[in-house]
């Protein structure tokens, strides 16, 4: 049998659709953001990781067209050069872009390798290999000039106990009435990495939010600013109450341009992007923690989130902005037809 001739099956399908849509997105960003930085360090970054996402691409799209051919399913429209207005003005500072391709590079890394871990074929799982490999270049490329430029922003420092201890009162638990103990390293690893997607969707808003050309748009932008805003106190401020410092705002790392680079089509489907991808990540922080303040904020952020992506749905496809994912088939119909 050949093994890169095997059927792909309905998750294979969805990881190289969404890959494709995900991935075109962030490109038009990328792209935009490396016409505007003026730092030469900064820009060589965005050059490489434009060529990467151009060679991803011809692979994605590749399987795709193999599997369309075989199978009939649409190829994935996802952004084009249609979502960027070239020669606009700079609507982001050169360290915010830097922070941007890091954050976005993250997403990268959890996404190629859930999207390895439902791969069959031998073929798909080399490419998301190649994938995770050049998202991993990434990842030390960004860390290494957020480090060297003095804007890495590191999580909070820890003092060693004397011995390793085991919990012995119910009071662990307890974060409403005074007897609550401090926050652990590992609830802190949620707290902190939830804290910076929530500062980069927020100064994503600010920003969108400037030069969208919709009414409805800029209001549903100006709301999930709010939330993402929201969401930033309730976690400092659990932060704040053990003494444990936050990573710093970006909101000035947005110009005053008016003069909008992308689509509003890209600009809402980038904000619900940052929302969905949330709610595992707020999933994942609600089951580490061990403290009932922290279950009650997260539990409270999801169903916020929640409100935001209903509304979020709500207008691309009032707009027809939303692409339909490949479906299982419907039986029933399939039934009527005879």
């Amino acid at each position: 049998m050949d093994k890169n001739k095997i059927k792909l099956t309905s998750s294979e399908i969805g990881t190289l659709w969404g890959e494709y849509v995900n991935g075109t997105m962030t490109d038009v960003v990328n792209r935009y953001m490396f016409s505007i930085i003026e730092d030469e360090s900064i820009k060589a970054v965005f050059e490489d990781a434009i060529k990467t996402f151009a060679n991803q691409k011809k692979q994605i799209v590749a399987f795709i067209v193999a599997f369309i051919e075989n199978e009939g399913f649409p190829v994935p429209i996802g952004f084009t050069e249609s979502d960027l207005n070239n020669g606009t003005k700079r609507l982001f500072t050169d360290i915010f872009c830097l922070n941007y391709l890091h954050i976005m590079t993250l997403h990268g890394l959890l996404g190629h390798t859930t999207s390895l871990g439902v791969s069959v074929r031998e073929d798909l799982r080399h490419f998301y290999d190649t994938c995770d490999n050049d998202a991993k270049r990434m990842y030390h490329q960004t860390i290494e000039l957020l480090l060297e430029k003095g804007e890495f922003q590191r999580d909070p420092y820890f003092y060693p106990a004397t011995n390793p201890e085991y919990i012995s009162s119910q009071d662990f638990t307890d974060g409403f009435f005074g007897k609550g103990r401090r926050l652990t390293a590992l609830e802190i690893i949620s707290i902190s990495f939830n804290l910076k997607k929530s500062i980069m969707a927020k100064t994503l808003s600010i920003g969108f939010s400037q030069v969208s050309q919709s009414k409805e748009v800029r209001k549903f932008l100006e709301d999930s600013e709010k939330t993402a805003d929201e969401q930033i106190q309730a976690f400092s401020k659990i932060m704040h109450a053990d003494n444990l410092p936050v990573p710093k705002s970006w909101e000035t790392e947005v110009t005053t341009s008016t003069d909008a680079p992308f689509s509003d089509k890209l600009m809402m489907y980038h904000i619900g992007f940052l929302f969905q991808a949330a709610q595992a990540y707020h999933g994942t922080g609600l089951a580490s923690a061990m403290r009932t303040d922290l279950v009650a904020a997260y539990e409270g952020v999801i169903l916020k989130n929640l409100m935001v992506t209903k509304k979020w749905f709500n207008i691309m496809v009032k707009n027809k902005w939303l692409e339909q994912p490949p479906l299982a088939p419907n039986r029933k119909e399939i039934a009527k037809e005879k």
